[in-house]
């Protein structure tokens, strides 16, 4: 009874979650899963949506709301005494998700649901349901469906062992530099290092491989041996090329073993490889259109890339004194290229973008566009500096505002949490079955800032602002949904491979001076950022914006060709090599080992669908050119303000997500908006 896992009424109780409550709260909710499993499953049972909700989806709701509490502390707060109680539970989780996915007779109660029955979302949800029954094993019979059963169990085992390793080896290494060595490194973040120095009782700058120290030092340490050591560390995390420290994270095994069975699985639901299966519920077609996309947009972004490669050496040369440089040097040329021709850093940027005024900023948006209101809320937290924020509409000036959604926001980097940002959802909207009542969505917006240093506001970098848009593109998808079916509602049931539209189309709104004025002020002056600076960043928006178009593509391709053309057992580090020699302008080290920490498709669920950044960012680009092009007028603005939100935002995954944007623009996407935003020349449709 005092089980916090078990505690279902009001928000989870994240300071209340110890390791020894994992293990009997999930027993006792798979146990409740498991029963109301069988009891749908009999013969005499109702084969009506509303009846499978009732006993059915509640059970698996409350299972998935207490798993997945325990699933985010294990990503933000990670303890030994956590991470065991979590992996003790992950192959019983697993089973059970695996078993209900393949259960011949919930099968057959959904397939014998008459479609008339339903209502549009319910339809929509029940082609999810079918599909994924098949994609889950459903079909298959003896032996091979208990393989099945075995393969998800050990890829989740296996996922979650990479991820461990990604995050042990980050946090493993630290290194102690001396005044001499942080020449050129910016104060805040020298200040930080010497912090935690003095932390761990040392004297000097303690610098670590988590991005808020590390890409600073990067760009801007004069010491050529501090980035080389830093570069080193940092690209040959978890593998065999690490220091005998991090080679005990090595995730080489892990990557192969996972690979064999990913085509193992694919081989037994009859496809041809694992690229197959991964686009089965995605919006591309084939693993050869998605190939044929990527290496178009590359052919198309490689002058640039090359111009932008031919500038860096030139200014190395004629500058530095650099006739040859390394692979940890380019980031420090590139800022000190970019400092040169637009007259402005990074540093000078940042000074700007205080956390609490940047969160201002972007709340006006999305309570202007989408007629919203965001207010600071209340609810049990997992550390400090993590808030809590609820979105409230009014349908009229004398209406008590309805709750539309919540969202935990936790901005900083911290030892024993994984890197990256992302955004999860803590419960979906749901017009429960089991009380009548309308469940409103809940989400985590997750990033990996700099913390505050001497009583001053953290400051963000404009990268850091980007990424901030980018996250709670995310959670507003998820929020401001009207769906009240919870299988489609939000993001749920939305193609992988769209639902990073919301996301990129948040992001535009970083470049927009009249945005910017309003959520800016000196750390020092409180002054906003300045026309004249801004004008300099604009400038410079799409400074090398072709290498990075062909960074991004490296890692998709390679990610395609390792899941359709590859051999379980074949040399990972070799096809990569020869992706690079396809793709890259600037080849790295023979050691390096970035694929060893590519969580997003070893552990992250873009396994063949990393390509998705690319696919999804024409589609947020044309979305955000209707806004272009509706900026001189008010009303029309508010008006596609008001589309956007009614046909890609509330209509969650109800829709497949071409008519969701078709709905929105009026036609198919193109190229042209993405091409143009990017520097580049604009070209045909994309299918």
């Amino acid at each position: 009874m005092n089980n916090p896992l078990l505690a279902f009424e009001g928000l989870p109780r994240f300071d209340a979650v110890q390791a020894c409550h994992v293990e009997p709260a999930i027993d006792a909710l798979l146990a409740q899963a498991e029963a109301a499993l069988h009891t749908v499953t009999q013969p005499g049972f109702e084969a009506s949506w509303s009846a499978i909700a009732r006993e059915l989806d509640v059970a698996v709701e409350r299972l998935s709301c207490a798993w997945g509490t325990v699933n985010h502390l294990n990503a933000v707060a990670d303890t030994p005494e956590l991470r065991a109680a979590f992996n003790a539970a992950l192959p019983k989780v697993t089973a059970f998700y695996t078993r209900m996915g393949a259960d011949e007779a919930l099968y057959a109660k959904y397939k014998a649901i008459g479609p008339a029955t339903l209502t549009p979302a319910q339809r929509q949800a029940q082609r999810n349901a079918l599909r994924n029954f098949v994609l889950g094993g459903a079909e298959l019979q003896g032996q091979p469906r208990q393989r099945f059963a075995e393969i998800q169990e050990r890829q989740a085992a296996l996922s979650q062992k990479f991820s461990e390793n990604a995050l042990d080896a980050t946090d493993a290494f630290t290194y102690l530099a001396s005044d001499a060595e942080m020449a050129g490194i910016p104060a805040d973040i020298a200040a930080a290092a010497r912090e935690a120095a003095s932390q761990a009782g040392q004297t000097g700058y303690r610098l670590t491989l988590k991005l808020p120290c590390y890409l600073p030092v990067m760009q801007f340490a004069h010491n050529r041996c501090l980035r080389e050591t830093m570069y080193r560390a940092y690209v040959t995390r978890a593998s065999d090329q690490a220091d005998s420290t991090g080679r005990a994270f090595d995730n080489t095994a892990i990557m192969h073993e996972l690979l064999a069975l990913r085509e193992e699985e694919a081989a037994l639901l009859g496809f041809a490889n694992f690229g197959e299966l991964s686009l089965a519920p995605k919006m591309a077609n084939n693993p050869a259109q998605v190939i044929e996309f990527l290496r178009d947009l590359a052919q198309r972004a490689r002058p640039f890339a090359e111009q932008d490669v031919a500038d860096l050496r030139a200014f190395a040369h004629e500058h530095l004194k650099l006739d040859d440089p390394q692979p940890w040097d380019w980031p420090y040329i590139s800022e000190k290229l970019k400092e040169a021709r637009y007259a402005f850093n990074e540093q000078e940027v940042k000074q700007y973008f205080g956390l609490p005024k940047v969160l201002s900023g972007l709340f006006k948006i999305a309570e202007t566009l989408f007629e919203v209101a965001i207010r600071e809320d209340q609810a049990p937290v997992w550390a400090d500096g993590v808030r809590f924020f609820r979105i409230e509409r009014s349908q009229s000036p004398d209406q008590t505002p309805a709750l539309v959604g919540q969202f935990y926001l936790d901005p900083s980097a911290r030892t024993g949490k994984r890197g990256g940002a992302w955004m999860d959802d803590v419960r979906a909207r749901w017009l429960r079955p089991d009380t009548q009542i309308l469940q409103t969505p809940v989400a985590h917006l997750v990033c990996n800032f700099a913390s505050a240093m001497d009583g001053k506001s953290a400051l963000l970098t404009h990268d850091d602002v980007t990424t901030l848009f980018h996250e709670f593109g995310h959670g507003l998808h998820h929020m401001l949904t009207q769906v009240d079916e919870r299988d489609v509602s939000g993001i749920s049931g939305v193609e992988w491979d769209a639902v990073e539209l919301p996301s990129q189309f948040m992001e535009n709104f970083c470049w927009e001076y009249s945005v910017l004025q309003h959520m800016t002020a000196h750390v020092d002056t409180g002054a906003p950022l300045p026309r004249a600076l801004f004008d300099k960043m604009l400038a410079a928006k799409n400074f090398q914006s072709g290498m990075q178009t062909l960074r991004q593509i490296e890692f998709s391709l390679f990610d395609m060709l390792l899941h359709t053309a590859q051999t379980p057992g074949d040399d990972i580090q070799a096809l990569l090599q020869q992706v690079r020699q396809e793709v890259a302008v600037i080849q790295p080290p023979a050691w390096s080992r970035t694929a060893h920490t590519f969580s997003h498709i070893f552990a992250g669920g873009y396994a063949a669908g990393y390509y998705s950044y690319k696919w999804a960012e024409v589609l947020s680009a044309d979305a955000y050119a209707a806004f272009e092009e509706a900026a001189s007028d008010p009303t029309t603005a508010l008006e596609t303000g008001r589309c956007f939100r009614r046909e890609i935002l509330e209509a969650g995954g109800s829709r497949p997500a071409m008519e969701s944007f078709k709905a929105f623009r009026g036609r198919a996407p193109t190229l042209e908006a993405l091409l143009r935003h990017q520097g580049m020349t604009p070209v045909n449709h994309v299918n």
